[in-house]
């Protein structure tokens, strides 16, 4: 969607809202607030936590979940670089900077604000605390935006059940130390915060508001579920550009860059503990949608880990060879341009021959990552090709089992305890060959186009 159509359809979304609720924000202001979100949410680094993503997040039965989720994403510091200008109006008076780091501002710094205070009392926020990027930052100033934004035209305590919907989405959480679970958690201070800025919720209307926030939170880690492990890895390969900037240079990135990005979300799979994923609170959502949602996640990030360790090892190959000849080979060079780039001197996989023993894979999960490999992920992206068919060669040609083997070596490889040729010496040395051979045949190609004897487009 463009600019216009996303604009057009937040606004409905908060006329909606303003009916819905019966509250009477001014349309004038309605503009004004949908501007505000779409500007922010069409950020040039917004590949997944984008309009779509929000308005899926909302959902469609329930004003303060649509409210909520409208706003929820509105300040990802590590994917814009920095809090969007435009949002800064809001946050200074309370948040400072120092030394690349954000911290609540001390009490004395700033004015009263019971908004504010609300907000912080939510998240369990007290004045002087540092913000962790990776546990709550971007959530919290995202519910501060929204209190702000809203606090004209809406009661404190429709606005601490919004605040509550978007504390919620702070993902992958353990229990606390006392042993109780986030939802838990957010049930004490939402009633400690009705107690303290006296909002007149019943226990009823904290139930429900612990529910919604349960719809919400799930509905923003809903990909890590879905039945199609293509669809989750698309979802995956969306992230990828919104933390590794250069790969939005189709066809200059470098594999080192390519390497860097793959290993940051393989750490990441390998970290994520399917049961922290989803979340439930007094039978929402009832045992048997929750078991599914936890074991198709399970699924999902077993696929998802092959996957990803599969083309680390490829792209430690292709590292360990570009070395060779530079400290900064784009990918295109080793691997040929993507489609679409009006320039090809052929893709690498064209030159290799035929497997005459291909490998067949023992476990399901090894039949759905090959599959995803030769098949594709669901949906193109600009930086990267959907299917994976050097991968597929080579968990064709060695097998699975080679492929954890070769695994272990190549984290070797990247942490510098071994050098980029110990490292192709401990691989298969027919499969390298085979590599190195369709590498030097991209390259012969291309002095051919330099002496102009190879077709420049396509």
């Amino acid at each position: 969607m463009d600019f216009e159509e996303n604009y057009q359809q937040c606004l409905d979304k908060l006329l909606w809202v303003n009916e819905q609720l019966e509250v009477k924000i001014p349309q004038a202001q309605l503009y004004k607030i949908a501007k505000l979100i779409v500007q922010t949410m069409t950020g040039p680094w917004r590949y997944f936590h984008s309009t779509e993503h929000i308005f899926e997040v909302g959902g469609y039965r329930d004003a303060i979940e649509v409210l909520a989720a409208l706003f929820h994403d509105i300040v990802y510091v590590q994917v814009d670089g920095s809090v969007n200008f435009n949002l800064t109006y809001y946050l200074t008076p309370f948040i400072r900077e120092e030394e690349g780091k954000m911290f609540i501002q001390e009490k004395s710094e700033y004015n009263c604000d019971s908004d504010f205070e609300m907000v912080a009392a939510i998240f369990g926020y007290v004045p002087g605390q540092p913000l962790s990027p990776f546990s709550g930052q971007n959530e919290f100033l995202s519910a501060v935006v929204t209190a702000k934004v809203l606090s004209a035209f809406l009661s404190a305590s429709l606005i601490v059940q919004i605040v509550a919907c978007i504390e919620a989405t702070i993902p992958f959480r353990s229990k606390s130390e006392s042993g109780l679970s986030p939802c838990e958690v957010l049930y004490q201070r939402l009633k400690l915060t009705n107690e303290q800025f006296n909002l007149q919720l019943t226990e009823e209307e904290i139930i429900q508001t612990l529910k919604r926030s349960v719809r919400v939170a799930n509905r923003d880690v809903y990909s890590f579920a879905n039945q199609s492990s293509a669809i989750f890895l698309s979802s995956t390969w969306s992230l990828l550009p919104e933390t590794n900037h250069n790969l939005q240079k189709s066809g200059s990135y470098t594999v080192r860059d390519y390497r860097i990005a793959m290993q940051k979300m393989a750490n990441f799979m390998n970290f994520l503990n399917p049961d922290l994923i989803f979340r439930q609170f007094q039978g929402e959502p009832d045992d048997q949608t929750y078991q599914s949602l936890v074991e198709q996640a399970r699924t999902n990030l077993q696929a998802g880990r092959l996957y990803l360790e599969s083309k680390l090892v490829t792209i430690a190959i292709l590292e360990a060879l570009s070395l060779r000849i530079g400290s900064d080979v784009s990918l295109s060079i080793i691997m040929g341009e993507l489609p679409g780039s009006g320039v090809s001197v052929g893709r690498l996989v064209e030159y290799f021959p035929d497997i005459h023993k291909v490998y067949q894979p023992a476990t399901d999960t090894e039949i759905t990552v090959l599959n995803l490999f030769e098949v594709g992920r669901s949906n193109n992206t600009s930086y990267d090709l959907k299917t994976s068919p050097l991968t597929a060669f080579i968990a064709k040609y060695v097998g699975f089992d080679e492929i954890r083997e070769m695994r272990s070596h190549s984290y070797s490889f990247f942490q510098g305890t071994i050098s980029s040729e110990d490292f192709l010496a401990k691989c298969d040395a027919a499969l390298i060959n085979i590599i190195t051979n369709g590498v030097i045949k991209l390259l012969e190609n291309r002095k051919a186009a330099l002496l102009g004897s190879w077709p420049s487009t396509f």
